[in-house]
């Protein structure tokens, strides 16, 4: 844990493991998780709440996202110097199709208040909480495309046939990041 010396407040740390963040400490993984359920805690199908005793895993998206808010620095393992965010999104362009357009959804669904969490179980890019998993079911899957996609009818029909089949509204976000 590193003090934050301007504001006197412990940043939580994680270190880069592959292509995911891994939040040791479990006070700093019980507080990320309960600030807006960041990550899933290692281990714990269906947490609720704090109540867990595991490290937090976050996916490289939320990680840079908590880094751009300061709510969290990144470590590569073999380093002391915390990851600049001009890092980590670099590495987000090479693991995300997309990224740009992505976390530009990713982002305006945060900063409304939503949780949102990687929709890969869905087959789309996220799912979208009102509340928390573990506290309500995600009403809404959401699919980030730019402005040049083509989707088609199948693809309509198919997106819309699993959203029904799990209960869930399914959205295309049309992303522009020029």
């Amino acid at each position: 844990m590193v003090r934050d010396r301007a504001s006197d407040h412990k940043t939580p740390e994680g270190e880069l493991v592959e292509n995911r963040i891994v939040i040791w400490d479990v006070e700093d993984s019980r507080m990320l998780f309960t600030a807006g359920f960041y990550g899933k805690p290692l281990g714990v199908h269906k947490p609720k709440g704090a109540e867990f005793d595991a490290p937090l895993i976050l996916d490289l998206i939320e990680a840079y996202y908590l880094v751009g808010k300061k709510r969290l620095k990144m470590y590569q393992s073999d380093t002391v110097k915390a990851m600049t965010t001009k890092k980590i999104a670099k590495m987000c362009e090479d693991q995300y199709v997309d990224f740009r357009e992505k976390f530009m959804v990713y982002n305006e669904l945060r900063e409304s208040g939503f949780i949102v969490t990687p929709g890969i179980k869905f087959g789309c890019d996220f799912a979208i909480y009102k509340r928390g998993p573990g506290l309500d079911h995600a009403p809404y899957l959401v699919q980030v495309v730019k402005p040049d996609y083509n989707i088609t009818a199948t693809g309509i029909v198919l997106a819309g046939r699993l959203a029904t089949t799990v209960r869930k509204q399914f959205t295309i976000a049309l992303a522009d990041s020029d």
